[in-house]
């Protein structure tokens, strides 16, 4: 995100997002999202005076958001739109940005998730909005593949959940290996749910 083209609220937003797909919600501090954005950080209590609860919401709100919209993106570059197709690009997503920038982020929305235990109620509200932020795109464009409506969101929630523990198990093992497993693996099956 460069700095001519957003405000110091918006660069904060997304620091936020940065730093906890990196670090979690626990570690990540105010003042490393204000140095993370070069914002001043006398603008945190002006942008966010519900503190560190706000900030983390509206990232995590972002993060959910953000996904929602590749769907669309991965959709349009693809040829001939398949199920298989997009859990694909969904995936490949991943497995370019560990083979780029290594193992170290992840998604920012299941950082907020695993902290939710020592988090506010909100953060687990926002976390949850934001899965549904993702799932509806995606349940959209299998249905709009042939996926049968009452099977398309199913598919969707099966889809980002295999995509995030595959993500998961990524970062732990620094390998890809789980991620293209599970784009392997789902495949025939998102495509066999066609009418």
């Amino acid at each position: 995100m460069p700095e001519s083209a957003y405000g110091p609220r918006e660069r904060m937003v997304f620091s936020a997002a940065q730093l906890i797909r990196r670090d979690g919600v626990t570690a990540t501090g105010m003042r490393d999202v204000a140095a993370h954005a070069e914002a001043p950080r006398g603008s945190l209590q002006h942008y966010f005076p519900g503190g560190k609860e706000q900030l983390v919401n509206e990232a995590v709100d972002w993060a959910g958001r953000y996904a929602g919209k590749r769907v669309a993106r991965f959709v349009a570059g693809m040829d001939e739109p398949t199920p298989s197709g997009l859990f694909a690009a969904m995936v490949r997503q991943w497995t370019d940005e560990y083979a780029t920038n290594g193992f170290a982020g992840g998604c920012p929305v299941a950082a907020a998730t695993v902290d939710c235990s020592g988090s506010a109620a909100s953060t687990r509200e926002a976390a949850a909005t934001a899965f549904t932020t993702w799932i509806r795109p995606v349940a959209e464009a299998l249905a709009g593949m042939g996926v049968p409506a009452e099977r398309a969101e199913p598919l969707a929630t099966l889809m980002i959940s295999a995509l995030e523990g595959a993500i998961l198990i990524a970062r732990t093992e620094r390998d890809v290996r789980a991620l293209t497993t599970v784009a392997r693996e789902l495949g025939p099956l998102l495509d066999a749910a066609r009418s």
